[in-house]
């Protein structure tokens, strides 16, 4: 019969055999299992996910334990939207055993530390960091890195966004622009990776431009001064004085933001990177259908679109206004031309003369032959007298709320525009001689902030003595984008504003 006793060790024996409590020989199970430290980043995979923590194997003698607070940067998660049953996770040790034994770790701290190194080594060489929008706070978004990052608003697109929510959940790539480790500080600008990638879009668009090209292109701001337009790359410039062949009090009466509109490109400054487009160059110019359609002597339609000390401006074609001289009012004396006439009247008046080259016309009302017809409408539209006055209503234009204006029926001066004078072409003899002078003064004011009302100022008054026809203001282009500014910079920086050297000229 064979013996069944077990050779028991006669020695101690490394790695396999240890002494015991009681003297005996034990088998050494602390020597199989690996050797770990506090702050060692270790590997292991989640055996067990509860409520308030998470169980991971790493291979040691007990199963590590990632409290709720220590898997995830962000803040009241539910551990199964960060972790699953099976996934191989990094983790930091925080404590070998503590007050009951256990060995902690932390994922997000596994994760800080080589986020850390990653960001530090983006920062060094300007490349891009990805991370995902976990937060919408004051004045900005917040990044997971594995690091929390702070995107300024400012920084978030080339143009301020007005709703931040609109980036929650959606992963941006941007540059590090901050970072201190001893306040655990990275500040991130996105419109900075905005601002490279559109350079070269930015080059390629100049060179494909050429002034006198038509293109389409949207909306992007509205500003005193005018509007820009957003050509997919850069933006180019329409001054106000470019919108329309009729008066604009504000480009906010013609355009919207966010509207697609065809435009002409008038100028390219390809050293300063500027496009000046005009809209109102791809319209029929009113005034053209007036040399082709009218003469001198015709009788035509139209509208009063303004009453003035001096006599009236009447609309004979959308954008095209002649001024009726307070002489040409009536055959009888006449000292306040609201006694003929009203704003939004429907009248017929005489073409005295048209100077096509100044873009003015003179007519006359006292000249029209009772039962007199008058010529067919160059625009093929309906006769104003049989429309309603739908444009020039008392509501668009108050009889007394222009600054300036005198109350009905009364004696006081009514001040207009240099522009609509100066299109006029008559000379203001002793009814304008007793105005006084006043300097036109034109402000191009700061961006308004974009969805507020825009303020339109009021129509300045006119000086006693018509000067020579002031030329229209420079259309200044605007730069279309400039560099990434700081993160404590609070909002986007404009390009530069036309300098306007006079009030500009508006043609009728």
């Amino acid at each position: 019969m064979a013996n069944d006793t077990v050779e028991k060790p006669t020695a101690v024996e490394e790695g396999v055999w240890i002494e015991g409590p009681d003297g005996e020989l034990v088998p050494d199970y602390e020597s199989s299992f690996p050797e770990i430290n506090e702050g060692e980043v270790v590997h292991g995979t989640v055996v067990r996910v509860d409520k308030d923590e998470v169980l991971v194997d790493i291979g040691y003698k007990s199963e590590g334990v990632i409290p709720v607070a220590e898997l995830t940067i962000r803040r009241s998660v539910n551990p199964a939207d960060e972790v699953s049953l099976g996934e191989e996770i990094d983790a930091l040790v925080l404590t070998k055993e503590d007050a009951e034994g256990r060995l902690i770790l932390s994922k997000k701290r596994a994760r800080f530390e080589l986020a850390w190194k990653k960001i530090e080594a983006a920062a060094e060489s300007g490349e891009a960091v990805v991370g995902k929008v976990i937060e919408v706070v004051k004045g900005g978004l917040i990044l997971d890195l594995g690091v929390r990052g702070f995107l300024p608003a400012s920084l978030v697109d080339i143009r301020r966004v007005q709703d931040l929510d609109e980036f929650m959940a959606r992963e941006l790539r941007c540059k590090v622009i901050e970072l201190n480790r001893s306040r655990n500080n990275v500040v991130l600008s996105r419109r900075a990776i905005l601002e490279d990638e559109r350079k070269e879009m930015r080059q390629a668009i100049l060179d494909r431009l050429s002034p006198g090209d038509v293109i389409e292109g949207q909306i992007s701001n509205i500003v005193d001064f005018g509007a820009f337009v957003d050509l997919d790359g850069m933006d180019g410039l329409i001054h106000i004085s470019e919108l329309s062949w009729s008066h604009v009090n504000h480009p906010s009466e013609v355009l919207d933001i966010g509207q697609t509109v065809e435009v002409k490109v008038l100028d390219i400054d390809r050293d300063r990177q500027r496009i000046s487009l005009g809209l109102k160059q791809t319209q029929s110019d009113p005034w053209q259908q007036v040399l082709d359609s009218y003469r001198e002597d015709d009788v035509v339609e139209g509208r009063v679109a303004k009453v003035v000390t001096f006599g009236a401006f009447v609309e004979i074609l959308p954008g095209v206004e002649g001024l009726v001289h307070i002489s040409e009012l009536a055959a009888h004396h006449v000292e306040n031309p609201r006694e003929v006439v009203a704003q939004g009247q429907a009248v017929n008046v005489r073409i005295l003369e048209i100077d096509g080259d100044r873009r003015r016309l003179s007519l006359s009302l006292k000249r029209v032959e009772e039962g007199e017809q008058p010529v067919p409408r160059a625009d093929g539209a309906e006769s104003v007298h049989e429309t309603p006055n739908l444009v020039l209503s008392e509501e668009a234009f108050p009889a007394g709320g222009t600054s300036g204006m005198a109350d009905e029926g009364g004696d006081a001066a009514l001040p207009e525009s240099d522009a609509r004078i100066e299109d006029a072409g008559i000379e203001i003899e002793s009814d304008a001689a007793s105005e006084p002078e006043h300097e036109i003064e034109t402000e191009t004011d700061a961006e308004p902030e974009i969805g507020s009302e825009p303020e339109v100022d009021a129509e300045p008054e006119i000086e006693a003595e018509i000067e020579p026809e002031a030329s229209a203001a420079p259309v200044e282009e605007v730069e279309a984008a400039g560099e990434p500014v700081a993160a404590s910079d609070a909002e986007l920086e404009l390009a530069e504003q036309p300098e306007l050297d006079e009030a500009p000229s508006t043609s009728s």
